[in-house]
């Protein structure tokens, strides 16, 4: 599949305007400084101005960590989600939400995809530790039980995942950097937060259909890949036993 760009309409552009602009106002001080440097550094082909174009954003992604954005169609099989991460392929639709979705989604679209996942592609350790994720999905991604672990780490941080900055709570996930809510929600006093340990987050099991209580913080993004390969180390020494 490809992204068909002459297909976008006006309220496609309104839509990728409108929501790019305000989280780019509501982030500041709230999302890790990394983030939004790397979001910075996409900013000739990332920015409100026109809609994505992933010809432009892969050339960008390649020459830095060589990544690159596929297109599927929507959520596909976890297998093949495993694989394309293994080989530094990041998966995006290429629909837009409409002008009454803004606050609320149930299949994220490409603003989630793109705004809120690719930017850290940008941070060599992050982008490592998405790698290795994807390897071990492939490695292990037959065991069911593993699976779910896997699933869960994914959700707690690439997608909801919280660091520490100068004593402060900063985001990084990709499911609250996108969402005008979301980000806000962190901020408010109902929410949980732990030091992140991964055997403890794979065990933890989230529920996609509910606003999160709980959240993992990382101090560095060295310590996330670090943690990918040490859950590697347990699993093989859990399943030689």
């Amino acid at each position: 599949m490809t992204q068909d760009y002459s297909k976008y309409t006006d309220e496609d552009r309104n839509v990728w305007k409108t929501l790019f602009e305000r989280q780019q106002k509501n982030l500041p001080g709230k999302a890790h400084p990394e983030y939004l440097k790397c979001l910075n550094q996409l900013s000739d082909v990332l920015h409100p101005g026109k809609i994505i174009n992933f010809n432009e954003l892969n050339e960008c992604l390649m020459a830095e960590n060589g990544w690159s954005v596929v297109v599927v169609p929507g959520l596909i099989p976890v297998d093949d989600f495993f694989k394309l991460l293994s080989e530094k392929k990041f998966c995006s639709s290429t629909w837009l939400r409409k002008m009454d979705q803004l606050d609320y989604l149930e299949e994220p679209d490409m603003f989630h995809d793109i705004f809120g996942h690719i930017p850290l592609l940008m941070n060599s350790n992050y982008a490592r530790f998405v790698e290795e994720f994807g390897k071990l999905g492939v490695e292990y991604g037959h065991n069911k039980t593993i699976e779910k672990q896997l699933q869960r780490l994914y959700w707690f941080t690439v997608e909801f995942g919280l660091i520490r900055q100068n004593q402060d709570t900063q985001i990084y996930g990709a499911g609250i950097i996108s969402s005008a809510g979301e980000t806000d929600h962190i901020f408010e006093d109902d929410i949980e937060v732990l030091p992140y340990d991964v055997e403890k987050v794979v065990n933890n099991d989230f529920i996609t259909s509910e606003i999160q209580t709980r959240y993992y913080e990382i101090e560095t993004f060295e310590q996330l890949f670090n943690s990918v390969v040490k859950l590697q180390q347990s699993l093989m020494e859990e399943l030689n036993v």
